[in-house]
Protein backbone atom coordinates (compact mmCIF):
# COMPACT_ATOMS: atom_id res chain seq x y z
CA UNK A 1 0.00 0.00 0.00
CA UNK A 2 2.02 3.18 -1.23
CA UNK A 3 1.40 6.84 0.91
CA UNK A 4 -1.84 7.96 -1.12
CA UNK A 5 -3.89 5.07 0.12
CA UNK A 6 -5.22 6.43 3.25
CA UNK A 7 -7.43 9.24 0.14
CA UNK A 8 -9.20 6.40 0.03
CA UNK A 9 -9.86 5.03 3.32
CA UNK A 10 -12.70 6.44 6.22
CA UNK A 11 -13.35 8.97 3.60
CA UNK A 12 -16.93 9.93 1.96
CA UNK A 13 -17.20 9.04 -1.01
CA UNK A 14 -19.35 9.68 -4.25
CA UNK A 15 -19.35 6.95 -6.96
CA UNK A 16 -20.97 7.88 -9.95
CA UNK A 17 -22.10 5.37 -12.87
CA UNK A 18 -23.66 2.01 -11.79
CA UNK A 19 -21.65 -0.25 -14.39
CA UNK A 20 -19.29 -2.92 -14.28
CA UNK A 21 -16.52 -0.47 -13.22
CA UNK A 22 -18.95 1.38 -10.59
CA UNK A 23 -20.05 -1.98 -9.03
CA UNK A 24 -16.48 -2.82 -8.70
CA UNK A 25 -15.11 0.31 -7.12
CA UNK A 26 -18.03 -0.05 -4.38
CA UNK A 27 -17.66 -3.72 -3.51
CA UNK A 28 -14.14 -2.61 -2.46
CA UNK A 29 -14.36 0.92 -1.25
CA UNK A 30 -16.94 0.00 0.88
CA UNK A 31 -14.26 -2.74 2.84
CA UNK A 32 -12.18 0.23 2.97
CA UNK A 33 -14.36 2.14 6.58
CA UNK A 34 -15.69 4.75 4.06
CA UNK A 35 -19.17 6.69 3.75
CA UNK A 36 -20.48 5.20 0.16
CA UNK A 37 -22.96 7.34 -1.94
CA UNK A 38 -24.30 5.94 -5.20
CA UNK A 39 -25.50 7.84 -8.14
CA UNK A 40 -26.87 6.67 -11.40
CA UNK A 41 -28.28 8.48 -14.03
CA UNK A 42 -30.67 5.57 -15.27
CA UNK A 43 -30.93 4.08 -11.60
CA UNK A 44 -33.95 5.24 -9.57
CA UNK A 45 -32.74 3.66 -6.70
CA UNK A 46 -29.64 5.87 -6.47
CA UNK A 47 -29.36 9.08 -4.06
CA UNK A 48 -31.57 11.85 -5.12
CA UNK A 49 -29.53 14.98 -6.76
CA UNK A 50 -30.55 17.54 -4.45
CA UNK A 51 -29.10 15.65 -1.67
CA UNK A 52 -25.66 15.47 -3.48
CA UNK A 53 -25.12 18.85 -3.47
CA UNK A 54 -25.74 19.41 -0.24
CA UNK A 55 -22.50 16.75 0.60
CA UNK A 56 -19.20 17.76 1.14
CA UNK A 57 -17.23 14.74 -0.45
CA UNK A 58 -13.76 13.55 0.18
CA UNK A 59 -13.68 11.90 -3.58
CA UNK A 60 -16.04 11.07 -6.15
CA UNK A 61 -15.00 8.01 -8.12
CA UNK A 62 -16.55 8.34 -11.91
CA UNK A 63 -17.12 5.46 -14.20
CA UNK A 64 -15.77 5.65 -17.48
CA UNK A 65 -19.11 6.05 -19.44
CA UNK A 66 -19.88 9.00 -17.80
CA UNK A 67 -19.14 12.17 -19.66
CA UNK A 68 -18.62 15.31 -17.33
CA UNK A 69 -20.38 17.61 -19.82
CA UNK A 70 -23.77 15.83 -20.57
CA UNK A 71 -24.41 13.89 -17.43
CA UNK A 72 -26.83 14.73 -15.16
CA UNK A 73 -24.59 16.17 -12.40
CA UNK A 74 -22.30 18.25 -14.77
CA UNK A 75 -21.99 21.74 -13.15
CA UNK A 76 -21.63 19.81 -9.73
CA UNK A 77 -18.75 17.42 -11.32
CA UNK A 78 -17.28 20.68 -12.77
CA UNK A 79 -17.38 22.26 -9.36
CA UNK A 80 -15.40 19.75 -7.86
CA UNK A 81 -12.76 18.52 -10.66
CA UNK A 82 -10.43 18.21 -7.99
CA UNK A 83 -11.34 15.73 -6.08
CA UNK A 84 -12.69 13.46 -9.23
CA UNK A 85 -10.80 10.07 -9.59
CA UNK A 86 -11.58 6.55 -11.35
CA UNK A 87 -10.95 2.90 -10.38
CA UNK A 88 -7.68 3.17 -11.69
CA UNK A 89 -6.39 5.47 -8.73
CA UNK A 90 -7.82 3.24 -6.16
CA UNK A 91 -6.10 0.54 -7.96
CA UNK A 92 -2.91 2.45 -7.91
CA UNK A 93 -3.31 3.69 -4.33
CA UNK A 94 -3.62 0.44 -2.74
CA UNK A 95 -1.04 -2.19 -5.04
CA UNK A 96 2.91 -1.67 -5.99
CA UNK A 97 2.51 -4.16 -8.37
CA UNK A 98 4.24 -4.04 -11.83
CA UNK A 99 1.51 -3.23 -14.54
CA UNK A 100 1.58 -3.23 -18.45
CA UNK A 101 -1.17 -0.42 -19.81
CA UNK A 102 -1.87 -0.85 -23.09
CA UNK A 103 -3.81 2.54 -24.73
CA UNK A 104 -4.27 2.97 -28.08
CA UNK A 105 -7.19 3.75 -30.69
CA UNK A 106 -7.43 0.03 -31.94
CA UNK A 107 -6.03 -3.01 -31.57
CA UNK A 108 -5.91 -2.94 -27.48
CA UNK A 109 -7.90 -5.65 -26.43
CA UNK A 110 -5.87 -8.29 -28.86
CA UNK A 111 -2.24 -7.15 -27.74
CA UNK A 112 -3.63 -7.85 -24.16
CA UNK A 113 -5.12 -10.88 -24.22
CA UNK A 114 -2.26 -12.07 -26.37
CA UNK A 115 0.53 -10.89 -24.23
CA UNK A 116 -1.63 -12.20 -21.30
CA UNK A 117 -1.26 -15.54 -22.44
CA UNK A 118 2.11 -15.20 -23.60
CA UNK A 119 3.40 -14.24 -19.81
CA UNK A 120 1.27 -17.20 -18.91
CA UNK A 121 2.86 -19.50 -20.66
CA UNK A 122 6.03 -18.47 -19.75
CA UNK A 123 4.46 -19.39 -15.75
CA UNK A 124 4.24 -15.95 -15.16
CA UNK A 125 1.77 -14.84 -11.81
CA UNK A 126 -0.09 -12.33 -14.37
CA UNK A 127 -3.88 -10.59 -14.24
CA UNK A 128 -5.80 -9.09 -16.64
CA UNK A 129 -8.16 -6.50 -16.58
CA UNK A 130 -9.60 -2.80 -17.24
CA UNK A 131 -11.81 -1.52 -20.60
CA UNK A 132 -10.95 -5.56 -21.61
CA UNK A 133 -14.48 -6.61 -19.58
CA UNK A 134 -12.83 -7.24 -16.08
CA UNK A 135 -13.06 -4.19 -14.08
CA UNK A 136 -9.40 -3.58 -12.39
CA UNK A 137 -11.27 -3.38 -8.82
CA UNK A 138 -12.55 -7.42 -9.54
CA UNK A 139 -9.73 -9.16 -9.79
CA UNK A 140 -9.12 -11.62 -7.01
CA UNK A 141 -6.02 -13.88 -6.22
CA UNK A 142 -3.28 -12.04 -6.61
CA UNK A 143 0.18 -10.90 -4.23
CA UNK A 144 3.15 -8.42 -4.71
CA UNK A 145 4.72 -10.39 -7.36
CA UNK A 146 1.59 -10.52 -9.91
CA UNK A 147 1.82 -8.46 -13.41
CA UNK A 148 -1.18 -6.69 -14.28
CA UNK A 149 -2.47 -6.44 -17.95
CA UNK A 150 -4.22 -3.23 -18.09
CA UNK A 151 -6.37 -1.80 -21.03
CA UNK A 152 -7.17 1.23 -20.72
CA UNK A 153 -9.13 3.72 -23.10
CA UNK A 154 -8.99 7.20 -22.92
CA UNK A 155 -12.05 7.62 -20.96
CA UNK A 156 -10.40 6.33 -17.95
CA UNK A 157 -7.16 8.18 -18.91
CA UNK A 158 -8.75 11.33 -18.95
CA UNK A 159 -10.21 11.52 -15.58
CA UNK A 160 -7.33 9.31 -13.45
CA UNK A 161 -4.83 11.86 -11.53
CA UNK A 162 -2.61 9.08 -9.49
CA UNK A 163 -2.56 5.60 -11.41
CA UNK A 164 1.35 5.16 -12.66
CA UNK A 165 2.19 2.11 -14.96
CA UNK A 166 6.10 0.75 -14.64
CA UNK A 167 5.54 0.06 -18.45
CA UNK A 168 2.98 2.23 -20.58
CA UNK A 169 2.03 1.09 -24.33
CA UNK A 170 0.94 3.37 -26.93
CA UNK A 171 -0.43 1.10 -29.98
CA UNK A 172 -1.92 3.92 -32.60
CA UNK A 173 -3.46 7.31 -32.38
CA UNK A 174 -6.02 8.17 -35.02
CA UNK A 175 -9.62 10.18 -34.53
CA UNK A 176 -11.72 8.69 -32.05
CA UNK A 177 -14.47 9.23 -29.38
CA UNK A 178 -14.41 13.59 -30.80
CA UNK A 179 -18.01 13.50 -29.25
CA UNK A 180 -16.93 12.82 -25.60
CA UNK A 181 -13.26 14.66 -25.72
CA UNK A 182 -14.66 17.16 -28.18
CA UNK A 183 -11.34 17.94 -30.18
CA UNK A 184 -8.50 15.16 -30.98
CA UNK A 185 -5.85 17.29 -29.43
CA UNK A 186 -7.77 16.55 -25.93
CA UNK A 187 -7.83 12.64 -27.17
CA UNK A 188 -4.63 12.47 -27.67
CA UNK A 189 -3.74 13.86 -24.67
CA UNK A 190 -5.90 11.75 -22.69
CA UNK A 191 -4.06 9.01 -24.33
CA UNK A 192 -0.44 10.31 -23.58
CA UNK A 193 -1.77 11.13 -20.21
CA UNK A 194 -0.07 7.34 -19.27
CA UNK A 195 3.02 8.30 -20.68
CA UNK A 196 3.55 12.15 -18.73
CA UNK A 197 2.84 10.02 -15.08
CA UNK A 198 4.96 7.58 -15.62
CA UNK A 199 8.11 7.52 -12.99
CA UNK A 200 11.69 7.56 -13.40
CA UNK A 201 11.98 3.74 -13.24
CA UNK A 202 9.32 2.69 -16.11
CA UNK A 203 9.32 2.53 -20.00
CA UNK A 204 7.01 4.15 -22.35
CA UNK A 205 7.05 1.53 -25.97
CA UNK A 206 5.74 3.72 -28.97
CA UNK A 207 4.68 3.16 -32.54
CA UNK A 208 7.58 4.60 -34.07
CA UNK A 209 5.51 4.35 -37.40
CA UNK A 210 2.64 6.91 -36.08
CA UNK A 211 2.74 10.49 -37.35
CA UNK A 212 0.46 11.55 -34.47
CA UNK A 213 2.37 9.57 -31.31
CA UNK A 214 6.21 10.50 -32.87
CA UNK A 215 4.76 14.49 -33.38
CA UNK A 216 3.61 14.18 -29.55
CA UNK A 217 6.82 12.92 -27.95
CA UNK A 218 8.52 15.81 -29.11
CA UNK A 219 5.64 17.97 -27.04
CA UNK A 220 6.20 15.87 -23.79
CA UNK A 221 8.57 15.04 -20.73
CA UNK A 222 8.88 12.04 -19.81
CA UNK A 223 11.06 10.53 -16.73
CA UNK A 224 11.59 7.29 -18.03
CA UNK A 225 12.56 5.38 -21.17
CA UNK A 226 10.85 5.89 -24.51
CA UNK A 227 11.13 2.31 -26.34
CA UNK A 228 9.90 3.10 -30.03
CA UNK A 229 8.53 0.40 -31.60
CA UNK A 230 8.84 -1.02 -35.55
CA UNK A 231 5.58 -2.70 -36.35
CA UNK A 232 6.82 -3.58 -39.54
CA UNK A 233 7.89 -7.27 -38.81
CA UNK A 234 9.67 -8.94 -41.80
CA UNK A 235 8.16 -11.95 -44.00
CA UNK A 236 10.42 -14.67 -42.83
CA UNK A 237 9.72 -13.45 -38.87
CA UNK A 238 5.73 -13.99 -39.40
CA UNK A 239 6.37 -17.41 -41.77
CA UNK A 240 7.91 -18.53 -38.28
CA UNK A 241 4.65 -17.75 -36.01
CA UNK A 242 2.27 -19.79 -39.19
CA UNK A 243 -0.86 -18.32 -38.18
CA UNK A 244 -3.57 -16.20 -40.21
CA UNK A 245 -4.66 -13.73 -37.63
CA UNK A 246 -1.60 -12.06 -37.99
CA UNK A 247 -1.47 -11.52 -41.66
CA UNK A 248 -3.59 -7.93 -41.45
CA UNK A 249 -1.49 -4.58 -40.76
CA UNK A 250 -3.47 -4.09 -37.74
CA UNK A 251 -2.57 -7.42 -36.27
CA UNK A 252 1.31 -7.02 -36.97
CA UNK A 253 0.57 -3.67 -35.21
CA UNK A 254 -0.02 -5.42 -31.93
CA UNK A 255 2.11 -8.58 -33.07
CA UNK A 256 4.96 -6.27 -33.14
CA UNK A 257 4.21 -4.75 -29.29
CA UNK A 258 4.13 -8.34 -27.89
CA UNK A 259 7.14 -9.45 -29.40
CA UNK A 260 9.08 -6.10 -27.80
CA UNK A 261 7.73 -6.56 -24.55
CA UNK A 262 8.05 -10.33 -24.02
CA UNK A 263 12.03 -9.40 -24.69
CA UNK A 264 11.74 -7.07 -21.87
CA UNK A 265 10.06 -9.71 -19.65
CA UNK A 266 12.65 -11.94 -20.93
CA UNK A 267 10.16 -15.08 -22.43
CA UNK A 268 11.86 -17.98 -24.11
CA UNK A 269 11.69 -17.56 -27.45
CA UNK A 270 9.92 -21.11 -27.97
CA UNK A 271 7.00 -20.15 -25.87
CA UNK A 272 6.37 -17.10 -27.52
CA UNK A 273 5.93 -18.71 -30.45
CA UNK A 274 4.03 -21.38 -29.68
CA UNK A 275 1.44 -19.12 -27.56
CA UNK A 276 1.08 -17.03 -31.07
CA UNK A 277 0.88 -20.29 -33.07
CA UNK A 278 -2.30 -21.26 -30.98
CA UNK A 279 -3.62 -17.52 -30.67
CA UNK A 280 -7.67 -18.25 -31.91
CA UNK A 281 -7.62 -13.75 -31.72
CA UNK A 282 -10.64 -12.53 -30.05
CA UNK A 283 -14.12 -12.53 -31.26
CA UNK A 284 -15.58 -10.01 -33.72
CA UNK A 285 -12.35 -8.47 -34.29
CA UNK A 286 -11.43 -9.09 -37.70
CA UNK A 287 -12.73 -13.08 -37.24
CA UNK A 288 -12.78 -14.94 -40.01
CA UNK A 289 -15.80 -17.04 -39.59
CA UNK A 290 -15.87 -18.54 -42.97
CA UNK A 291 -13.87 -19.08 -45.65
CA UNK A 292 -13.68 -21.31 -48.55
CA UNK A 293 -11.55 -21.41 -52.17
CA UNK A 294 -13.58 -18.45 -53.28
CA UNK A 295 -15.13 -16.67 -50.76
CA UNK A 296 -14.33 -14.99 -47.22
CA UNK A 297 -16.44 -13.61 -44.90
CA UNK A 298 -14.85 -11.43 -41.64
CA UNK A 299 -17.01 -10.66 -38.82
CA UNK A 300 -15.65 -7.77 -37.24
CA UNK A 301 -18.13 -5.80 -35.52
CA UNK A 302 -16.00 -4.45 -32.92
CA UNK A 303 -14.62 -1.68 -35.61
CA UNK A 304 -16.22 2.00 -34.37
CA UNK A 305 -14.60 4.07 -36.88
CA UNK A 306 -13.13 4.41 -40.36
CA UNK A 307 -9.16 3.52 -38.88
CA UNK A 308 -10.34 0.46 -37.77
CA UNK A 309 -12.01 -0.57 -40.90
CA UNK A 310 -9.31 0.86 -43.32
CA UNK A 311 -6.51 -1.40 -42.66
CA UNK A 312 -8.24 -4.55 -43.54
CA UNK A 313 -10.00 -3.09 -46.74
CA UNK A 314 -6.67 -2.52 -48.43
CA UNK A 315 -5.81 -6.14 -47.62
CA UNK A 316 -8.52 -8.50 -49.15
CA UNK A 317 -10.18 -8.90 -52.22
CA UNK A 318 -13.45 -7.40 -54.07
CA UNK A 319 -14.68 -6.64 -50.65
CA UNK A 320 -18.68 -6.50 -50.23
CA UNK A 321 -18.50 -3.89 -46.58
CA UNK A 322 -21.20 -4.03 -44.40
CA UNK A 323 -20.94 -0.60 -42.56
CA UNK A 324 -23.47 1.49 -40.68
CA UNK A 325 -24.71 2.68 -37.15
CA UNK A 326 -23.89 5.50 -35.44
CA UNK A 327 -20.76 7.42 -37.24
CA UNK A 328 -17.85 8.95 -34.68
CA UNK A 329 -17.58 13.08 -34.87
CA UNK A 330 -14.85 14.13 -36.94
CA UNK A 331 -13.69 10.21 -38.79
CA UNK A 332 -12.05 10.76 -41.56
CA UNK A 333 -12.31 7.98 -44.90
CA UNK A 334 -8.54 8.12 -45.42
CA UNK A 335 -8.19 5.46 -47.88
CA UNK A 336 -5.99 5.52 -50.49
CA UNK A 337 -7.67 6.22 -54.16
CA UNK A 338 -6.01 3.25 -55.68
CA UNK A 339 -8.40 0.86 -53.32
CA UNK A 340 -11.93 2.53 -54.27
CA UNK A 341 -12.49 -0.21 -57.08
CA UNK A 342 -12.10 -3.22 -54.86
CA UNK A 343 -15.14 -2.32 -52.71
CA UNK A 344 -18.82 -2.12 -52.91
CA UNK A 345 -20.62 -0.41 -49.91
CA UNK A 346 -23.84 -1.49 -48.14
CA UNK A 347 -24.80 0.88 -45.60
CA UNK A 348 -27.32 0.11 -43.18
CA UNK A 349 -29.42 2.06 -40.09
CA UNK A 350 -30.48 4.97 -39.42
CA UNK A 351 -28.04 7.50 -39.17
CA UNK A 352 -26.64 7.41 -42.73
CA UNK A 353 -25.92 11.25 -43.40
CA UNK A 354 -21.95 10.81 -42.71
CA UNK A 355 -21.44 7.77 -44.37
CA UNK A 356 -22.87 8.64 -47.80
CA UNK A 357 -21.24 12.12 -47.75
CA UNK A 358 -17.84 10.48 -46.76
CA UNK A 359 -18.14 7.26 -49.36
CA UNK A 360 -20.27 9.63 -51.92
CA UNK A 361 -18.15 9.53 -55.80
CA UNK A 362 -15.76 7.14 -54.06
CA UNK A 363 -17.08 3.84 -53.56
CA UNK A 364 -19.96 2.23 -55.16
CA UNK A 365 -22.85 2.38 -52.56
CA UNK A 366 -26.53 0.88 -51.41
CA UNK A 367 -28.60 2.09 -48.59
CA UNK A 368 -31.14 0.08 -46.65
CA UNK A 369 -33.15 0.84 -43.29
CA UNK A 370 -31.68 -2.32 -41.45
CA UNK A 371 -28.78 -4.46 -41.58
CA UNK A 372 -30.99 -7.26 -42.37
CA UNK A 373 -32.31 -5.99 -45.45
CA UNK A 374 -28.51 -4.93 -46.50
CA UNK A 375 -27.93 -8.68 -46.36
CA UNK A 376 -30.59 -9.50 -48.23
CA UNK A 377 -29.20 -7.41 -51.65
CA UNK A 378 -25.64 -8.55 -50.70
CA UNK A 379 -26.38 -12.14 -50.72
CA UNK A 380 -27.97 -11.80 -54.17
CA UNK A 381 -25.24 -9.20 -55.30
CA UNK A 382 -22.01 -11.91 -54.17
CA UNK A 383 -24.47 -15.35 -56.13
CA UNK A 384 -24.19 -13.37 -58.83
CA UNK A 385 -20.50 -12.12 -58.57
CA UNK A 386 -18.29 -14.74 -60.70
CA UNK A 387 -14.96 -13.38 -59.37
CA UNK A 388 -12.66 -16.03 -58.49
CA UNK A 389 -12.25 -14.17 -54.70
CA UNK A 390 -14.80 -12.36 -52.55
CA UNK A 391 -14.75 -11.46 -48.99
CA UNK A 392 -17.82 -10.45 -47.04
CA UNK A 393 -16.76 -7.78 -44.14
CA UNK A 394 -18.75 -6.72 -41.70
CA UNK A 395 -16.82 -4.14 -40.02
CA UNK A 396 -19.28 -1.03 -39.52
CA UNK A 397 -16.68 1.47 -38.42
CA UNK A 398 -19.71 3.25 -35.87
CA UNK A 399 -21.16 2.78 -32.98
CA UNK A 400 -23.38 0.25 -32.45
CA UNK A 401 -25.80 1.21 -29.53
CA UNK A 402 -28.54 3.02 -31.90
CA UNK A 403 -29.99 -0.34 -33.16
CA UNK A 404 -28.30 -3.16 -30.86
CA UNK A 405 -26.61 -3.26 -27.20
CA UNK A 406 -22.89 -3.05 -28.22
CA UNK A 407 -20.96 -4.68 -30.36
CA UNK A 408 -20.96 -7.85 -29.26
CA UNK A 409 -24.51 -8.39 -29.76
CA UNK A 410 -24.38 -6.86 -32.95
CA UNK A 411 -21.87 -9.12 -34.43
CA UNK A 412 -23.99 -11.92 -32.75
CA UNK A 413 -26.93 -10.66 -34.90
CA UNK A 414 -24.25 -10.51 -37.78
CA UNK A 415 -23.38 -14.53 -37.47
CA UNK A 416 -27.26 -15.45 -37.14
CA UNK A 417 -28.08 -13.87 -40.25
CA UNK A 418 -25.22 -15.24 -42.26
CA UNK A 419 -25.81 -18.75 -40.44
CA UNK A 420 -27.73 -20.06 -43.05
CA UNK A 421 -25.82 -18.82 -46.00
CA UNK A 422 -22.61 -20.81 -44.99
CA UNK A 423 -25.05 -23.81 -45.14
Amino acid sequence: MNEKSNIFINKKILIYGLGKSGISSFNFLRKKKNKIFLFDDNKKNSILVNQIKNINFDAIIISPGIDINTCKLSSFLKKNLKIIYTDLDIFFSFNNNRCVTITGTNGKSTTCQLFYEVLKKQKINVKLGGNIGKPILSIKNFNEKTIFIIEASSYQLEYSKLFKSKYAVILNISPDHLERHQTFQKYVDAKFKLVKNQGQNSLAFLNKNDSQIMSKIKKIKHKGKIILVDTNLKNDLLNEFKNKTFLSESNIENLSFVIKLSKIFKVKKNNLIKTIKNFKGLIYRQQIIFENTNLLIINDSKSTSYSSSIKILKEKENIYWLIGGIPKKGDKFNLPKIYYKNIKGYIFGRDQKKFLSDLKNKIKLKRFSSLKKAWVILKKDIGNDKSKKRTILFSPAAASFNDFNNFEDRGKYFNQLIKKYKK
